[in-house]
């Protein structure tokens, strides 16, 4: 993603934050992941395990909660 984006959904690691972001572009929204602020650990910023927040821009956020919503039914 070009900016910080606002987040739609935190998932438990890495590997869940890329299958969600494929789900999110296969629809045709960008996507990006980041470590959430919620991390409180020695290795923050260093590990890449632990739970991540899921991010796509302001003017996708409607349209991408909507696909989560369903990839959840």
């Amino acid at each position: 993603m070009t900016d910080e984006g606002v987040p739609v959904a935190t998932v438990a690691d890495e590997v869940e934050a890329e299958l969600v972001c494929g789900l999110l572009r296969s629809a045709g929204i960008e996507c990006g992941h980041r470590v959430t602020d919620e991390t409180d650990s020695a290795l923050h910023g260093i590990a890449s395990d632990g739970p991540r927040e899921i991010l796509v821009h302001t003017s996708d956020l409607q349209a991408a909660q909507a696909v989560l919503a369903d990839a959840r039914r």
